[in-house]
């Protein structure tokens, strides 16, 4: 039998449709008289707050508010933008919060629950006009509707800003500042930085981030004084700068007695352009050759020892994955280039070098060099909740077009304090465009989480996280790399730093055997497919699951089964239908249906609670005939659970809607397949409000996958039915084997 390659060019399948009828509303818990009743008197308070702040710390009068929407009105479309632009206010961010309604008419819903809190700006002129103008408002308006959305309304206060613990003996600051509309990142700046240096601080102007709506900056002053800095208006948030994370190895290296033999073969491919973004490499190490530059990020600064071996052993986990020891190592699919972007200025000299290290990760994205890049640093802090970090922002925004996969290791701390969050992925490892990875403790299929190995959830939308988990060592089967100097010798070691660059090997082996037909976000989105973990798994430790570490399983379909892709770009406000392509005849006895959808997204960096800026609304129609009453299409049937993206007291309805990543497999009689479709439509939004049919086109993936056990030559048989659909044939000739790429 010859082999069976992926199924390409799915999407010439697909067709746009109309949209379906609108649903009517829903009931509302408050009337327009007992909102006023309730919030007035606080809108009040606030306009009162507001005036006894001090007038530098307010910029052009500029104050800013926070308003709890009611958990019932947490979609886009009941955005209160008709009453904000009737009181003169404008929405600069939001985030998720738990309140308890003071009423609620969903049968369903939990006691406390996540709703979305708005930051609103505006004078405090402004401010002082909007109870009058909140009291005069009439039933049936849009900002009287509006008005009765809304659950609370308070100032923003100095606890809202002021992030972890601040110790006495801290003296520099990460301040995240909200961006007007109408004014620049400078102009905002320059605002602070007056207000800043009357209590003692000193900003950096060096280091400062604007990403979309908000403006990151580093500062150093006193502890004591952070209060008082936290009460200018536009801050939104400020903690310790933390440090950077995964520089060092967990542990020191453990020479092997035995070494290595090197591949005599050159690298499989030369087309894959791989950036590696570490701690540099040493003078004397054997993978140079593998190596296509070295490029160093600050050509000033000297290397750290520890560094080198973390970038050489990063380098090493890309080239060749674990290396046996006594063994040939596996022969490389790609070169790498490796830029050092931590050097001895790293090393606890210089207190920005969080945002210095950006600068250098920053300047490698603008490149647009690279289609695959790992990154297995970051800083040392959890993901937030509340607030997306200047890292994550960077990130996302930069890998947005969906052009460039980077595999992001999410941190060693998952053995730190559950209950305060510390065993949570590390950022940048909350990117939602990224792939975030964690650590396997063993290569067999009796592996689990390694312990060590940082713990989902991620933050809403990118709960699932980490995305996959891939074999990174531990105790019991350490993960070997080269150590420095000229002779193939083994360190036995172990972290996501390793599991993370191994992942990327995979992906860029895809693309070297499957050439320019499979694109990057395709090619994530095949191995989160692929990716297998026990029916019990807990998700927050292993995310989709564990990649497979033979190429051939996410390349070639087995007996009775089919692998179709489709990719290509989506329109805001379509609706696109793509059907699931099947044999003539029609499917007989049990088969199964699985479907990864991957879509790269804008983001917005404000709205913590309403990040990503697309979002696909996708049902799942299996039977043309099976139709209701008055229906234009057939009956949908749920395919993807949103469940995946909610714990037990999370309710938000659309929650799984923005998550840029959905999977899931469902079995089913072949009978019940009858011209089967998925009809996609991209939602999209701005600010947390509808944003209309202007918005950007997104990249989007879908891997589908039918098996049908009774029908061995399934992936012959929908070739023979679909004349547009075409096998992506290897661009390299190499013996697919069991183990013989992938390993």
């Amino acid at each position: 039998m010859a082999a069976r390659f992926l199924i390409g060019q799915g999407e010439l399948l697909t067709y746009d449709i109309p949209a379906p009828p609108i649903v009517p509303s829903k009931a509302h818990p408050y009337t327009l008289a007992q909102a006023k009743e309730y919030l007035v008197p606080r809108m009040l308070d606030t306009a009162l707050a507001m005036q006894a702040l001090p007038a530098d710390a307010c910029p052009e009068d500029v104050a800013v508010a926070k308003l709890n929407l009611h958990p019932a009105y947490i979609a886009k479309s009941f955005f209160p933008r008709d009453l904000l632009r009737a009181a003169n206010l404008t929405s600069v961010g939001s985030r998720t919060v738990r309140v308890k309604p003071r009423s609620d008419t969903r049968k369903t819903a939990p006691e406390v629950c996540d709703t979305t809190q708005l930051f609103v700006a505006g004078t405090r002129a402004a401010f002082a006009k909007l109870p009058s103008i909140a009291s005069e408002l009439v039933d049936g308006s849009k900002p009287g509707i509006q008005l009765a959305e809304i659950e609370t309304f308070d100032p923003m206060t100095i606890e809202d800003r002021i992030r972890g613990e601040i110790k006495a003996t801290t003296s520099v600051f990460e301040v995240g500042l909200h961006l007007l509309p109408g004014s620049g990142a400078d102009e905002v700046r320059v605002r602070f930085d007056r207000y800043a240096k009357k209590l003692g601080f000193e900003v950096n102007h060096q280091w400062q981030f604007p990403v979309g709506r908000m403006l990151f900056l580093a500062v150093a002053g006193p502890a004591s004084k952070i209060p008082a800095l936290a009460r200018f208006s536009l801050v939104r948030a400020i903690r310790a700068m933390p440090a950077i994370r995964g520089a060092r190895p967990m542990t020191r290296g453990t020479p092997v007695s035995v070494g290595f033999t090197l591949p005599a073969a050159a690298p499989l491919s030369d087309e894959p352009s791989v950036a590696i973004l570490d701690g540099g490499l040493p003078k004397d190490n054997v993978v140079k050759r593998y190596v296509g530059r070295y490029l160093k990020s600050d050509d000033s600064a000297n290397d750290i020892d520890d560094y080198n071996e973390h970038g050489l052993g990063v380098t090493s986990a890309f080239l060749f994955g674990p290396i046996e020891p006594g063994a040939v190592a596996p022969r490389p699919f790609a070169s790498a280039d490796h830029f050092r972007v931590l050097d001895a200025l790293s090393d606890e000299e210089d207190p920005y070098e969080l945002y210095r290290t950006l600068g250098h990760v920053e300047d490698v994205l603008l490149s647009r060099q690279y289609q695959f890049i790992n990154l297995s640093l970051g800083p040392n802090l959890s993901t937030d909740d509340g607030d997306v970090h200047a890292w994550t922002a960077v990130l996302d925004t930069m890998l947005s077009d969906g052009e460039t996969l980077m595999t992001v290791a999410v941190g060693n701390n998952g053995e730190a304090d559950v209950a305060t969050g510390l065993h949570r992925i590390q950022v940048p490892g909350d990117s939602v465009n990224a792939l975030s990875v964690g650590a396997a403790n063993r290569t067999s299929a009796d592996w689990t989480r390694a312990t060590y190995s940082a713990q989902g959830p991620g933050r809403s939308p990118g709960r699932r996280k980490p995305d996959v988990v891939a074999f990174g060592g531990s105790p019991k089967e350490y993960f070997h790399v080269p150590t420095r100097g000229s002779k193939p010798s083994l360190t036995a070691t172990m972290g996501t730093s390793f599991a993370a660059p191994y992942v990327l090997r995979t992906a860029v082996g895809i693309r070297a055997v499957l050439g320019e037909a499979v694109h990057p976000l395709t090619i994530k989105a095949l191995m989160i497919h692929a990716a297998r973990s026990d029916p019990g798994a807990n998700a927050d430790e292993v995310g989709w699951g564990r990649i497979p570490t033979d190429l051939n399983e996410i390349i070639m379909c087995s007996d009775g089964e089919a692998r179709i892709l489709y990719q290509g770009l989506l329109r805001p406000g379509k609706y696109l239908r793509a059907p699931v392509p099947l044999p003539k005849a029609p499917l007989t006895g049990r088969v199964s249906l699985s479907a990864t959808f991957c879509y790269a997204s804008p983001v917005d960096v404000e709205d913590a609670a309403a990040y990503t800026k697309a979002g696909l609304t996708i049902a799942f129609r299996p039977h043309a005939a099976k139709t209701k009453k008055g229906a234009r299409s057939a009956a949908t049937k749920a395919f993807f659970s949103q469940q995946e993206f909610r714990t037990e007291q999370e309710q938000r309805s659309d929650l799984g809607k923005w998550e840029t990543v959905l999977h899931a497999t469902h079995g089913m009689l072949g009978s019940s397949l009858n011209q089967a479709c998925f009809d996609i439509h991209y939602n999209a939004r701005d600010g947390g409000a509808n944003a209309g049919t202007g918005s950007e086109l997104i990249r989007y993936a879908l891997v589908l996958t039918v098996r049908a056990p009774k029908h061995t030559d399934l992936h012959g048989d929908i070739l023979a039915s679909h004349g547009l659909l075409k096998a992506i044939e290897p661009r390299i000739s190499l013996p697919l084997r069991s183990g013989s790429v992938g390993s």
